[in-house]
């Protein structure tokens, strides 16, 4: 089976892990071979030790991107629900990608930081709201959408479930599922 990397970016509590876990349930389901590289995961054990200055940032996706391309160069569809705010970041993984041969697909998970604040899954805009923390993507820290991602999803007008489903919708019209 083909590998392929998912890079699912966003801003923090768009909906990308949830989603990521969802669209890796229904592929494991279908036989296939996956993992999800959750942002926070990476961040502990692979990247611990890296702040969030823009060259962390950097260096954070990049060690993300070649274990990601490692795992899809040996049929194993890598999920990669992380935020990767600088397009040049997201394009180094994307040419490592097609050096290798390798599939890459974006997903911009496109939920707008009004619904993500809301959301709030770790708390950290009311944390920022409160001046606890600076340096939020999206809120006082950049956020680079993508200007032609494989496909967007707008999360906050559909369930997980068909954000999920267009995802592998996508894998599928490029054969990859």
């Amino acid at each position: 089976m083909t590998g392929a990397t998912v890079w699912l970016t966003g801003l923090p509590s768009a909906g990308k892990t949830t989603i990521a876990h969802e669209l890796a349930r229904t592929l494991r389901a279908e036989g296939r071979r996956v993992e999800v590289l959750d942002g926070d995961e990476i961040r502990e054990f692979l990247s611990a030790g890296l702040g969030f200055s823009r060259d962390d940032r950097h260096t954070n996706v990049q060690r993300i991107g070649f274990v990601a391309e490692l795992l899809a160069r040996n049929g194993v569809l890598a999920l990669v629900p992380v935020i990767a705010p600088f397009t040049d970041s997201r394009e180094a993984v994307r040419k490592r990608h097609q050096t290798g041969g390798t599939a890459y697909l974006e997903v911009h998970v496109a939920t707008p930081v009004e619904v993500c604040s809301v959301r709030d899954v770790k708390g950290l805009y009311a944390k920022q709201a409160a001046g606890e923390i600076s340096g939020l993507t999206g809120v006082d820290d950049p956020y680079e959408e993508p200007e032609s991602p494989d496909l967007r999803i707008e999360s906050q007008d559909q369930t997980v479930q068909e954000s999920a489903a267009a995802v592998h919708a996508l894998l599928t019209e490029r054969g990859l599922a």
